[in-house]
């Protein structure tokens, strides 16, 4: 595989450098590098800078909107806005709901649903995992009942992430409890204001508010929102996890990470006093990692650029998956370690932070918050054992 860029691929790195320096305010981008928290209103107003564009949907068919970008100008693109400090676009509408709309959805729900998350007028959360059914998913046990032109739903669904913002969430429910598991579940769109629907906060180690409960009491949906057929939602949710697992990789915010790494490497100082990137131990972690992001890239640019708009990422997502939620906790404990002291900021006075954080701005209160968020990786989207028995059974055959 050729992996030298053309002309006109590096013509167009250039235009997106043009527009994020346009686009992207100087206050997101330090939030983005510090990798804290966004508001509501700074990630609306990116997706609708980037819909102005004619760029809101890279990943897209024209025909729904999309910029018609192949495999190689979205790698650039996610690449670019990882290395300037651009926030991630929300997945949840973008990525995981709308291929599913686009494939499985009717004329309809593809008119009424694809431009409003095209443009960020409707935020979506993902309602899949529950208490006892995150990596065995198919034992969910919301329930949804056929009453007229309605469903009465019922049940509880958990981690999930940034509810509280929520316009709509797309949920697996359970239609038909006798039959085996994976058999008689649906995939219904339920509008978020709609009464019954109660989120609860759950937070986390690092005090933030990112993940939710939502219960769902007698929620009237209407008959209109089922995705494709009823009791066909398992073919659905896997089609979902397969894009799912393959934007998990995040090739592009990995190599920005690392890059923020070696910079603070390089003049950290370690016990002997000199650079810690000249420390062998460290150099060779951090070698080894970037080695591994390399491979990752590369496997990731083969993937997508096989990926047909009409199908989903095969088993060898699961690679992706596993790869690259491995890379990003080594980074976090790579920068952990660079930090040393500093990454306990969190738990100094406020004068103490002011002086290790002027010695080394990169070490602020985030840097240890994140290091634990990261735990996450491994187990969102399909934990990490239960892709390794997927690779096992469907790429190796055993």
């Amino acid at each position: 595989m050729d992996i030298r860029y053309t002309p006109e691929q590096l013509a167009f790195r250039e235009s997106v450098r043009v527009f994020l320096k346009e686009a992207v305010p100087a206050t997101v981008r330090d939030k983005t590098q510090q990798c804290l928290p966004l508001s509501k209103a700074e990630r609306e107003q990116w997706q609708r800078n980037l819909f102005e564009q004619g760029w809101g949907a890279p990943s897209w068919a024209v025909e729904f909107g999309g910029t018609g970008w192949d495999a190689v100008q979205r790698h650039i693109f996610e690449e670019e806005c990882a290395a300037f400090g651009a926030p991630e676009q929300l997945p949840f509408g973008l990525k995981m709901v709308a291929p599913v709309i686009q494939k499985y959805g009717s004329k309809e729900q593809q008119e009424r649903f694809l431009p409003r998350i095209l443009s960020g007028q409707d935020w979506w959360c993902q309602g899949y995992s529950e208490p006892g059914a995150g990596s065995d998913l198919a034992s969910l046990k919301t329930t949804a009942v056929r009453d007229g032109e309605d469903y009465i739903v019922n049940g509880q669904k958990t981690w999930t992430t940034l509810a509280q913002h929520a316009d709509w969430i797309f949920c697996l429910v359970r239609t038909n409890p006798q039959v085996r598991k994976q058999e008689g579940i649906s995939f219904l769109l339920i509008d978020m204001k709609t009464p019954g629907i109660t989120v609860r906060p759950i937070i986390m180690l690092d005090d933030g508010h990112e993940v939710n409960e939502v219960w769902l009491e007698n929620v009237r949906v209407p008959a209109a929102n089922l995705i494709g057929e009823e009791n066909k939602g398992w073919t659905y949710a896997k089609f979902l996890l397969g894009h799912e697992r393959t934007n998990i990789a995040r090739v592009g915010r990995s190599k920005a990470a690392l890059q923020l790494v070696k910079t603070a490497a390089a003049r950290q100082t370690g016990n002997d006093g000199l650079p810690l990137l000249q420390d062998a131990r460290f150099r060779d972690r951090l070698a080894q990692v970037e080695l591994d992001l390399m491979a990752l890239e590369i496997t990731n640019l083969k993937l997508i650029s096989q990926e047909g708009s009409s199908h989903a990422p095969g088993p060898e997502a699961s690679i992706l998956k596993v790869k690259g939620s491995e890379i990003q906790q080594a980074i976090t404990a790579l920068a952990s370690q660079v930090a040393g002291p500093y990454a306990a900021a969190h738990i100094l006075p406020d004068d103490q932070v002011h002086e290790l954080s002027a010695a080394f701005p990169q070490a602020q209160e985030h840097m240890t918050a994140q290091y634990f968020n990261y735990r996450k990786t491994t187990i969102y989207g399909g934990s990490n054992e239960v892709q390794k028995s997927i690779i096992c059974r469907m790429i190796l055959g055993l």
